[in-house]
């Protein structure tokens, strides 16, 4: 009966979704100026004329480009009480993310109005897809285990801050946790060492039939399931299992491992792309390999092609001007106070009628030392290819440059975690800067003849090298992940010390 009822209710917003599909430019543009209009009393309305902003065009004159640097004082005052800096009500919880270069996090501000229109909303939305696309399901029969972050809130400012996942579930609505599991107290934990066992003991004799959160977080918490149970797989635990809702990181190098650990060909597999910045994405179909761009959450969308980024020939586009197979690096305008805010994501347009999209990357998170320009998807790509050919299953990874030095060549050096190391070490090396040149065209020309790059140093990784860095950054758990690709050294000489000692 409950069943039923909730999916009736869920359904009824595919044709609010329909509507958004159909006039999306139209949507775009009004809920803009709903914005402009919501905030023109505010310190930062004030300070950009935003009574004077009629159209997308004044907007873009008038409003600058901003990051977590350029607003890192108006947060902080808000934290600290002050209110209509840059919204005009209260914002009361701020989700801590990954730090900046100024900050060991950032706080970035969650409204009430956020909460509820875009976060929560998500949520249900999320939840209304499948059941369209899954009209069989028996999803509200059992309960979703729900993974998220290992921080409480934090509430000495005034002002409540912690990762998202410890905000949402603060204002869990009724029937959410009603539906979830484990409880509150276990879900929220500190330590995230006693929070496994935790999980797995308030879990295991539930009927759970949909998992939700990070791959890598998942993986480990299902494999102490079994540990503990002395299951061969997660459907003799939870035989009612129906769907995986994931996200915070690519899903490829995980599908191997989900398909052994949930040995059911019916099993589905549901994307998300949200932030601490806003849900943005929602995997609407069965099987697919995109994302809908969701336009009716409260938040404005402007891209720059990132081609130009950082240039002086940068362009910021709105939606309309997008085009499919471009790379672009996202800027929102959200209903929490967040004004042509640059989150450091790239995404790629797979369609434009309706829009969606793949996550590329992040705008720091690539490797352009030698003009090679590559992209997480790049990287993402060219493993999956390998593994294919030489079959194992790779749990991390993070790559590097090796600088030049004299007259040496540079080169890129990775450092790789397996479930199931590959039979043949030097073919499987061989084989992927292979496929990394067949996928990235800036890539192989540099490698060709040596002119630039030498061939990938590669590192097969010695016990839980991964496991044991986040550990040591006191970043176990939640939405913590595990930096794929960067310019810099900095993460790769800190998991080769671990790597060495354990040798």
């Amino acid at each position: 009966m409950i069943n039923s009822v909730v999916s009736w209710f869920l359904k009824k917003r595919i044709h609010d979704m329909e509507l958004f599909m159909k006039h999306p430019q139209e949507l775009q543009n009004n809920l803009l100026m709903e914005l402009v209009d919501q905030a023109k009393n505010t310190e930062v309305g004030k300070k950009y004329g935003f009574s004077s902003i009629t159209s997308y065009k004044r907007f873009q004159d008038q409003v600058p480009l901003s990051q977590y640097e350029d607003v890192k004082l108006d947060i902080d005052r808000s934290r600290n009480g002050e209110s209509n800096i840059f919204w005009p009500e209260e914002v009361k919880y701020f989700a801590m993310s990954s730090g900046t270069t100024s900050a060991r996090s950032k706080f970035i501000p969650v409204s009430q109005q956020s909460l509820q229109d875009c976060h929560y909303a998500a949520a249900k939305d999320l939840l209304c897809m499948y059941l369209n696309n899954n009209p069989d399901s028996q999803l509200f029969t059992g309960k979703g285990l729900r993974l998220g972050g290992s921080k409480k809130l934090d509430k000495s400012s005034g002002t409540s801050a912690g990762d998202l996942s410890s905000i949402l579930i603060d204002n869990m609505p009724f029937w959410a946790d009603y539906s979830s599991t484990p409880g509150n107290e276990v879900a929220l934990m500190d330590n995230w060492e006693k929070k496994m066992p935790a999980i797995v003991r308030e879990t295991i004799d539930e009927k759970v039939t949909s998992l939700a959160g990070v791959p890598s977080w998942m993986m480990v918490l299902l494999n102490n399931v079994l540990e503990t149970t002395g299951k061969q797989n997660i459907l003799e635990v939870w035989p009612d299992m129906e769907v995986f809702f994931h996200g915070g990181v690519s899903f490829e190098p995980y599908q191997e491992p989900f398909r052994r650990l949930l040995p059911d060909a019916d099993i589905k597999y549901y994307e998300t792309y949200n932030a601490s910045e806003g849900f943005f994405a929602i995997q609407d179909r069965n099987d697919s390999k995109d994302l809908l761009l969701m336009l009716d959450y409260g938040i404005f969308y402007e891209f720059i092609p990132m081609s130009h980024y950082g240039t002086e020939f940068q362009q910021v586009i709105p939606l309309e001007q997008v085009a499919v197979g471009e790379n672009y690096a996202i800027v929102i305008t959200t209903n929490a106070g967040l004004w042509r805010y640059k989150i450091g994501d790239t995404v790629r347009f797979t369609s434009t009628s309706p829009y969606r999209i793949k996550v590329t990357g992040r705008t720091k998170h690539h490797i352009n030392v030698f003009g090679e320009e590559l992209i997480i998807e790049n990287a993402e790509s060219a493993l999956k290819q390998t593994v294919q050919k030489i079959p194992c299953i790779i749990k991390d990874y993070t790559v590097a440059p090796i600088f030049m030095e004299g007259k040496e060549k540079g080169a890129h050096e990775w450092i790789i975690e397996f479930e199931e190391v590959p039979s043949n070490a030097e073919e499987f090396k061989l084989l992927l800067d292979e496929n990394l040149q067949a996928v990235n065209s800036d890539y192989a020309a540099k490698r060709n003849n040596n002119t630039t790059l030498k061939e990938p140093l590669i590192h097969f990784a010695k016990g839980n090298v991964f496991y044991l860095w986040l550990k040591s950054k006191n970043k176990l758990g939640g939405q913590h992940k595990i930096p794929r690709l960067s310019n810099s050294r900095d993460y790769l000489e800190e998991l080769l010390i671990i790597h060495n000692t354990l040798g």
